[in-house]
């Protein structure tokens, strides 16, 4: 993360995108791996509580999702190649639902910035169901941005900390390596 953050310093013209793709730990760990990802931050996002916690969230009943902001310089890495990945590691045709994670938090949902990342986010989507790329229809949101509250620190690049945990071997690192398979053209 050191290095991403010097990168950081040296570059002005930095865009934000912010995604729920199931659990944040996944969706950041995919990001992560990612030529022009600067930084990630997970946390929460969609709802009406103020500076939610963890245990709140996981109740479903606070309206936020999971999520992972990321800030990404367009030079290197488009907004559109953001949203294919996206589309290509999580199921966006499951409703409040990634595998066994299950609840409105683990919603597919993409919170847009501003206008051009909203109809960026449409249409694609539009195209995704024109190509019958999904069997089933695609359930994801795209919501404004409103809200973001970080997750607690311990949540902050989690894949990276706890590789040996049971959730990160066998949900987050597949995830992880099926990113490196399909674009490793993109990749750091």
């Amino acid at each position: 993360m050191e290095q991403l953050k010097q990168t950081n310093n040296v570059i002005s013209n930095l865009e934000k995108a912010t995604f729920g793709g199931g659990c944040f730990w996944c969706t950041e760990a995919v990001f992560r791996q990612l030529k022009g990802v600067v930084e990630t931050v997970v946390g929460y996002s969609g709802g009406e509580l103020e500076s939610p916690t963890y245990e709140q969230v996981c109740t479903g009943t606070t309206g936020h999702a999971e999520v992972c902001q990321v800030t990404f310089n367009p030079e290197i890495i488009s907004y559109n190649d953001l949203l294919e990945v996206f589309f290509k590691t999580h199921d966006p045709t499951t409703l409040n639902r990634q595998g066994a994670d299950v609840g409105t938090q683990y919603r597919s949902v993409i919170f847009y910035h501003n206008d051009a990342q909203r109809d960026l986010a449409i249409k694609f989507i539009k195209k995704l169901e024109e190509e019958k790329v999904y069997s089933q229809p695609i359930v994801t949101q795209v919501e404004p941005l409103k809200n973001f509250y970080p997750a607690e620190e311990y949540h902050q690049n989690y894949f990276e900390k706890n590789p040996n945990k049971a959730y990160c071997i066998f949900v987050v690192a597949p995830k992880v390596e099926k990113t490196k398979k399909i674009f490793k053209e993109k990749l750091r």
